[in-house]
């Protein structure tokens, strides 16, 4: 059985490692040094492009979180990363190289993978055996085109300009009110409601316009699209503007002074939960420090817990909810799977994840067992769940965060709730483990009485 791999970045490198360790044939494709994205420099595979650091080493951040559990589950990349830490206080900060070094040179020994060293324009047919794309966000426009003709559907993203995203538990409800402009949707009230008078507004675009902005890598220098135009291009334009656009009070009420105000900021629920909430309209080029500063200036955000920033830049993915099933499968096309950024998760320990549990599923399934995704009570299974959720609107890129995670048993204490989350997150990803080891120990046994 062999299983073909397109991509050698974090989740290629992932999935090709995890299925090679458990006696499966991979030919893992990256099309470096012959070709190169624009923000590539290194022939290594899982180099990191943007930052060396993996975030916050915390268990009860859900980034700490995620990556005790890939430690549980033996991820090749956690391995590299902490032979390569160098110190980042509680944050988990490699050596970039040496890093990329460590990935390589592991893959590379491995006896059951063969690294091919050319770009892929066309996706291996099914008689091949299955195929898993992890090709990140920076896609070869050829490798995107045939994307498209697999999925049946034009279903890719090639720019990506999000909002905000902030947990509903850290929100002053005392400042805001429920309403929908004109009584409009589904329900009154599918908006939380922020009013401010003219002075807060004024301010509060002073300071957007006066805060650092983000430098676009060079091939990030894309036109905007009006659609989505960053609220700092639209306070260019008028210092009325973002009161006649996104934060137009008109059609609403504020029940504490039974007058219209001068402008709203609306938030809108992420999720089905109602555990997070996004600022709509609010897509921005502001340095990720200036956001939390400036949009804590919006009455009840005061203490606004951001488990995602604004952003606007190029990024390829996928409407996976859409377009893949539970397995992270093509549903026109079964036998290709997609892992990583492409799938809309974001951030490099994200792609690992998902790299690590497609990889683990994907080999399974080829075997013809029968997997089951990670619960949804574990960061990585929470992962998976949100690229097969149909979202309240644009299914959109996510990093992991506590929002996404099945909430703790009612009656867990606030200040408790992280670690709640946290000490059975890390049981049931263990417990998953034993179970897919178990079905590998089942499909091992029946190869080998196949050689009898």
């Amino acid at each position: 059985m062999r299983i073909t791999v397109i991509g050698g970045g974090l989740a290629g490198s992932e999935a090709a490692w995890q299925l090679a360790h458990r006696g499966l044939s991979v030919r893992l494709f990256e099309m470096k040094p012959a070709k190169s994205s624009p923000a590539h420099t290194s022939p290594d595979l899982g180099e990191l492009v943007c930052s060396n650091s993996l975030r916050s080493a915390v268990l009860t951040s859900a980034a700490g979180l995620l990556k005790a559990e890939l430690r549980l589950l033996d991820s090749l990349v956690m391995r590299a990363a902490d032979a390569t830490a160098v110190p980042a206080g509680k944050a988990l900060a490699v050596n970039r190289e040496l890093f990329a070094k460590f990935i390589t040179d592991n893959v590379s020994m491995c006896g059951n993978i063969s690294i091919q060293r050319q770009e892929v324009t066309r996706i291996p047919p099914a008689e091949e055996g299955p195929v898993i794309i992890a090709t990140g966000p920076l896609t070869s426009e050829p490798l995107a085109e045939d994307i498209i003709r697999v999925l049946g559907s034009a279903g890719l993203s090639f720019y990506d300009a999000i909002a905000p995203i902030v947990t509903a538990e850290s929100l002053d409800m005392s400042k805001l009110f429920r309403a929908s402009r004109y009584g409009e949707g589904e329900i009154e009230g599918d908006y939380l409601n922020a009013a401010m008078d003219e002075a807060t507004y004024r301010a509060f675009v002073a300071e957007i316009l006066a805060a650092d902005k983000v430098n676009p890598h060079p091939f990030e220098t894309i036109p905007h699209f009006e659609g989505c135009l960053p609220v700092e291009e639209l306070a260019r334009r008028g210092p009325d503007t973002l009161a006649f656009g996104p934060m137009k009070p008109v059609g609403l009420t504020d029940p504490a002074t039974g007058k219209r105000p001068f402008a709203v900021v609306q938030l809108r629920a992420e999720n089905r939960e109602g555990t997070l909430f996004n600022l709509v309209g609010f897509q921005t080029k502001m340095t990720y420090p200036e956001q939390e500063r400036v949009l804590r200036m919006i009455p009840g955000l005061d203490k606004a817990d951001f488990v995602r920033l604004g952003s606007v830049h190029r990024n390829t993915y996928i409407d996976a909810p859409r377009l893949l099933d539970r397995f992270s499968r093509s549903k026109a096309n079964p036998h290709v799977f997609f892992a990583g950024q492409i799938t809309g998760v974001e951030g490099y320990i994200e792609s690992t994840a998902s790299g690590l549990a497609v990889g683990i599923m994907a080999g399974l399934l080829a075997l013809g067992a029968s997997p089951e995704p990670p619960p949804p009570s574990t960061a990585v299974g929470a992962l998976l769940k949100h690229t097969q959720d149909e979202p309240s609107r644009k299914y959109e890129p996510m990093n992991v965060n506590f929002g996404i995670v099945s909430e703790p048993p009612k009656g867990t204490p606030k200040k408790r709730r992280k670690e709640v989350i946290a000490d059975r997150a890390l049981e049931d990803i263990a417990a998953w483990k034993d179970r897919m080891e178990g079905l590998w120990s089942l499909t091992r046994a029946e190869r080998n009485d196949g050689l009898d």
